[in-house]
């Protein structure tokens, strides 16, 4: 996959890693006037917005410090808009995965990292 962006790369990554935990995909990349949502899945009782970020091994932070409050604030409003054009009784959840990715290979993740309930949703409708 030559040409292929860390960043690509790394939501490739996670999206095998949710379907090998038993996810079942049902939005990537879905973009609304607020922002995006990298990844939304469903597994069991929650509908789940996952954030990926993907570092090297050069990487000075970790990726999960690149979830912001602002980068929080947009995915929460992300989402409000998603559940509203998608109605759906299962409890929503924000999650980020992070994909430690090694030099040679961008495809062959030295390590990836799930954290489940990464972040408060809070009143979604407070995100407007």
């Amino acid at each position: 996959m030559a040409g292929l962006s860390k960043g690509a790369a790394g939501e490739v990554i996670a999206a095998r890693f949710l379907r090998e935990k038993g996810y079942e995909l049902v939005g990537v990349n879905v973009r609304t006037r607020f922002g995006e949502i990298d990844m939304i899945a469903r597994k069991d009782s929650y509908l789940v917005f996952v954030e990926v970020k993907t570092r090297g091994e050069d990487a000075l932070y970790e990726p999960r410090e690149a979830v912001t409050d602002a980068k929080q604030n947009k995915i929460l409003k992300t989402a409000a808009l998603y559940l509203r054009a998608h109605p759906t009784e299962l409890q929503p959840r924000f999650d980020v995965i992070e994909v430690f990715a090694g030099d040679d290979d961008p495809l062959t993740p030295k390590a990836v990292d799930h954290i489940e309930n990464a972040f408060e949703s809070g009143d979604l409708h407070a995100a407007f």
